[in-house]
């Protein structure tokens, strides 16, 4: 019945690729032209890009899209879970394991296996993979029997590889294997003409699944939501527009002045809706406009300000913005921002 399930929950659908930007375009141009082989894929990006849905598309187009496709996410599972999770485990393998369970690798087999945030895979692990990938052979966990699988596999990651093979987190023959057929999927931020088509997408199927009434957003709420820069990237505006929803009363789709989400209350108050209506509506042209740059930096600046300097942990500015501590320093050091200016 597991993989039964697996099966019915990838059905395929449209590509599920929003907007008509450049960057769209060139992710669409790399999927068509690697869908039809059996090429691995890392699939590279920050958080909240879409990483999952270019998989997806990936499987549906390729010839193996009557198989499963069998999704893991190695950032979610205790470190002593991902190899039983990986490969699967014989009754008695350790205390626990009751019975036999069929790992996603032999799940997979004929069709196609997304590795997400495969960044994060402890290194014995990797080489583990490192061994399916060349041999396409493996055990379960707890058994001598060699197991064999045809299984195509993508992977995904928002970090950096090649400064985690330089930093002796990633095996470097590991990532040489994964990075057979990158596909760099661009911040929300790099291709704002998306974000209309998004927010149209969100509208209606958001709308339909909380069985309220699809309201039209005002000009001058498109235009905050274009200006803002969306650390979090699609999931940050699936999530607002999923709260402006439920919040609505009238005819207009409501936002609340942006209060709704604990990173949007942060910002300052420039790309607030209520406030950008009031003063720059949006068939003017005139006066400064700040750049996607500038707006990012402030954000985050607004982010540091609240946590006392601090990036990391529960309590820090990469949770409050809802991205990866790496990704964030890396934005901040792009941006020139210093931790001890913010914090002093």
């Amino acid at each position: 019945t597991y993989l039964i399930d697996e099966i019915n929950t990838t059905r395929p659908a449209a590509d599920g690729l929003i907007g008509t930007s450049p960057a769209l375009q060139q992710v669409r141009q790399r999927i068509a032209q690697v869908a039809g082989t059996d090429a691995t894929v890392l699939i590279t990006g920050e958080t909240g890009t879409g990483k999952e849905v270019v998989a997806r598309a990936l499987h549906h187009a390729s010839p193996r899209q009557g198989r499963a496709l069998v999704k893991i996410n190695c950032a979610a599972l205790p470190a002593q879970l991902i190899e039983s999770e990986l490969f699967g485990h014989e009754k008695g393998a350790f205390t626990g394991a009751v019975e036999r369970r069929i790992g996603k690798f032999e799940l997979a087999d004929g069709g196609t296996i997304f590795l997400d945030e495969v960044g994060e895979l402890p290194l014995d692990l990797q080489a583990k993979l490192l061994r399916v990938l060349q041999e396409k052979e493996f055990e379960r966990l707890g058994g001598n029997r060699v197991l064999h699988t045809d299984a195509r596999v993508l992977a995904a990651t928002n970090r950096v590889l090649e400064e985690e093979v330089r930093a002796g987190r990633f095996r470097a023959d590991l990532y040489y294997r994964l990075n057979v057929f990158p596909i760099q999927l661009a911040p929300l931020r790099e291709r704002p003409q998306d974000i209309a088509p998004l927010v149209q997408h969100y509208l209606v199927s958001l709308s339909k699944r909380l069985a309220r009434p699809a309201r039209p957003i005002r000009p001058a709420d498109l235009a905050a939501l274009q200006a803002y820069a969306w650390p979090g990237n699609i999931r940050e505006l699936e999530h607002v527009l999923e709260q402006a929803i439920i919040i609505s009363q009238g005819a207009w789709l409501e936002f609340g002045g942006f209060a709704a989400t604990p990173v949007l209350r942060a910002l300052p108050p420039a790309p607030v809706a209520s406030e950008l209506a009031a003063t720059v509506p949006a068939t003017t042209t005139d006066g400064p406009i700040k750049t996607l740059r500038e707006h990012e930096r402030d954000h985050i600046l607004a982010a540091l300000h609240r946590t006392g300097g601090r990036v990391s942990g529960t309590q820090g500015a990469a949770a409050m913005l809802d991205i990866n501590p790496k990704t964030l320093e890396a934005r901040m050091k792009k941006l020139g921002i210093r931790r001890t200016v913010v914090a002093g």
